[in-house]
């Protein structure tokens, strides 16, 4: 599962990882509204948790905020990350974390696509999906780059396992 945090809408998608082979499960977004903060994270939690329970994921990766000039809305930002982080482990999953950088190279190829190119890549790389926004589009890229480093994590674990034997 993949999480792109925000507080008015935090996208969230999850794929099928078999070998090499990568297939679209779903995908979507929590919406909040209004302006009242503690109201706003509550819904996104309840939300979170709903897909968590409907789709029983395994792993969950969710992106690293990046800093702005705007300290107050990083903030708030941090806290809706906070969530994408506490639901997962919460239901027990390993949660991995990458910079969005990280996530475009290893979905794009560079580390400074937009999203335009981050959907279309995710389109080519999970044939037929129906992507209900740039915020999912976005969490299914974080899912990605998280099978991605995963199977290259689990190759060098190999490997290290057949040097020592």
């Amino acid at each position: 599962m993949g999480i792109d945090p925000g507080l008015r809408t935090l996208g969230w998608g999850i794929i099928d990882v078999a070998g090499v082979r990568l297939s679209h499960v779903a995908n979507g977004h929590c919406k909040t509204t209004g302006t009242d903060l503690p109201l706003r994270l509550l819904s996104l939690f309840d939300q979170l948790s709903k897909v968590i329970a409907e789709f029983a994921p395994t792993t969950a990766a969710v992106e690293q905020t990046f800093v702005n000039r705007d300290g107050a809305g990083s903030l708030k930002l941090g806290q809706a990350r906070g969530i994408a982080v506490l639901v997962p482990a919460r239901a027990g999953l390993a949660v991995g974390e990458y910079a969005p950088n990280a996530v475009k190279k290893a979905v794009v190829g560079v580390g400074h696509a937009d999203k335009k190119q981050i959907a279309h890549m995710v389109r080519l790389q999970l044939p037929g999906v129906q992507i209900t926004g740039p915020d999912a589009a976005d969490a299914l890229a974080i899912a990605i780059c998280h099978a991605h480093h995963a199977q290259s994590s689990g190759r060098l674990q190999a490997a290290l396992a057949r040097g020592v034997a």
